[in-house]
């Protein structure tokens, strides 16, 4: 906390001595657990003792023509975040990075995100419902020798909540750009390179590890892996290619059951999009062999995290549509996607997707085709509908033995209209169909706004194959017919730039993903409180 308070009131004083502004936002989620044995909402100590707990992060910026700073205090308090069966509680400075532009030179000290091309080869950011953050802390120094040729170069540790992991990452990359054909034509290739070295520690565990097998499967681990990118966006008229391929040295990387194999990785990924007024085509297609880039093959889950792949799945929004997300196969994944969009006149727009997901042996691992259609009447109201088909491998992503590949048929629709007095009502219905898993499920909320300050809103998520639902997740009840009920009540209210949000709510365990990183989260009951401000 005096660290903490040093800092606070470092910035109060150039704000108040130096030309510049200070701005920041707050951003608290607190949970009341609420036991539920019946939908598995048990047997973690927030349920069993604490009751409570709360993840928080206040961020403070400064601008100035000096200089910028940014500084960030994260705090956790009985927290699942980390570990969702777990609780995990610590407060202190998340991040704090002070950056000064000098000219053609970019000098950034500190905790910074950054990424390489897509950011296969390196990308530090945050995605917080997932409990990732894995900013880089140390030196970034960039320079522009024109105003088409850039180059960065980066060396530091990543961040592990309040510590850091012990291997160094570094890293150089090296961007252009290139206009022709009277900018018609337009080019903006980059290559970058990548080095993660392992510590002293880390490769102590590795090679006890290694030392368990069998002459056969026995290597020897190597302190140093490279990463190689090159990239490249094509822009003609109304088209735009991406192209990056992607390759790894050999390394040390776990399989799915642990063990430590020396292989090399690679990844090839496209993008083509085609866009005029009215028509929006994009077609991806992605392939990934071998590709686990850690801090050090120790490291599991979303835990020390260098590279990012991109997803080759539609991230869906509604409840029953998001219910199954197909997490990227790291070691290995052949993905293709195609997504349409289309407005026929003022009125009516369609969209349909395409996603097909395989291991490099051809065996399915997620398929989905996703229809929607949009009516829109001006300042009356919105009818959205579509239906979604899905095929999951239930077996991979959430790892469960001899289960049958999840087949689904979703159909839903979204209504809204509009009241006098900046009024609005809200339904959505939705129904599941599938043989699997916890069997067929039909969700409806109604959400009703008095723009621009109050929602309100009321939902149900009913499984409606209470005894598959029961079997599966091995509760004994007197009666296996009554069906469950996942319902949430939310009311939120937004002044200026304040946002609370209060919800108690029963929600059913599945897995969440963020841009094809998924975690499992268990059910949940109880109440939440949110809060977001801006300043």
């Amino acid at each position: 906390m005096r660290i903490f308070t040093t800092f606070l009131c470092l910035f109060i004083a150039i704000s108040t001595f130096s030309q510049g502004r200070i701005s920041g936002n707050l951003q608290l989620n607190t949970n009341f657990y609420q036991r539920d044995t019946i939908i598995g909402a048990a047997n973690t100590p927030q349920y069993d003792n604490q009751l409570s707990g709360t993840d928080a992060w206040l961020n403070l910026n400064y601008v100035g023509d000096a200089f910028d700073a940014q500084l960030r205090f994260d705090l956790f308090n009985n927290s699942n975040l980390r570990n969702p069966l777990q609780s995990y509680s610590d407060q202190g400075i998340g991040f704090w990075m002070i950056h000064k532009k000098l000219k053609k030179i970019d000098l950034t000290g500190g905790y910074f995100y950054d990424q390489i091309g897509s950011g296969i080869a390196f990308r530090a950011y945050e995605a917080r419902p997932l409990a990732i953050d894995n900013a880089l802390m140390g030196i970034k120094v960039a320079y522009n020798f024109t105003d088409n040729f850039y180059v960065k170069a980066f060396t530091g540790k990543q961040k592990n909540f309040f510590t850091l992991y012990d291997p160094i990452i570094k890293g150089m990359s090296a961007d252009w750009f290139v206009s022709l054909d009277s900018n018609r034509l337009q080019l903006a290739p980059g290559v970058g390179v990548v080095n993660r070295t392992i510590d002293e520690q880390s490769m102590q565990r590795i090679a006890t590890n290694i030392s368990t097998y069998s002459p056969v499967d026995s290597f020897v681990p190597r302190y140093n892996v490279y990463v190689f990118s090159g990239y490249n966006t094509l822009t003609y008229k109304n088209i735009s290619w991406y192209i990056e391929g992607v390759y790894k040295t050999h390394e040390a990387i776990a399989l799915l059951d642990g063990q430590l194999v020396d292989r090399d990785g690679s990844v090839l990924y496209t993008s083509l999009s085609y866009a005029r007024k009215g028509l929006g085509i994009t077609v991806q297609a992605k392939r990934t062999e071998n590709f686990s880039l850690r801090t050090s093959p120790n490291e599991t889950l979303t835990r020390g995290l260098i590279g990012f792949i991109p997803p080759m799945a539609r991230q869906n929004t509604y409840r029953l549509t998001a219910r199954y997300n197909a997490a990227t196969q790291e070691l290995g994944e052949l993905a293709f996607q195609a997504d349409v969009s289309a407005k026929l006149n003022k009125r009516l727009s369609v969209a349909v997707n395409f996603s097909n997901i395989t291991d490099l042996n051809n065996n399915l691992l997620y398929r989905e085709i996703f229809t929607e259609a949009t009516i829109t009447k001006r300042r009356k109201y919105r009818l959205m509908t579509g239906v979604q088909f899905q095929q999951y491998n239930q077996e991979v992503f959430e790892q469960k033995v001899n289960v049958p590949i999840v087949q689904t048929i979703v159909p839903y629709i979204d209504y809204l209209y509009r009241l006098q007095g900046k009024k609005s009502i809200r339904t959505e219905l939705q129904y599941m169909h599938t043989d699997q898993d916890f069997g067929s499920w039909i969700n409806g909320l109604v959400e009703y706004t008095i723009a621009p300050h109050w929602s309100f809103s009321v939902s149900d998520m009913v499984t409606l194959n209470p005894a598959q639902y029961y079997s599966k997740t091995g509760k004994d009840v007197a009666n296996p017919n009554k069906p469950v009920h996942f319902y949430a009540f939310l009311v939120s209210y937004t002044q200026n730039t304040n946002r609370f949000q209060l919800s108690y709510v029963k929600q059913v365990e599945g897995i969440v993903c963020t841009g094809g990183i998924c975690r499992y989260e268990p059910a949940f009951s109880g109440i939440k409180l949110g809060v977001t401000s801006r300043f």
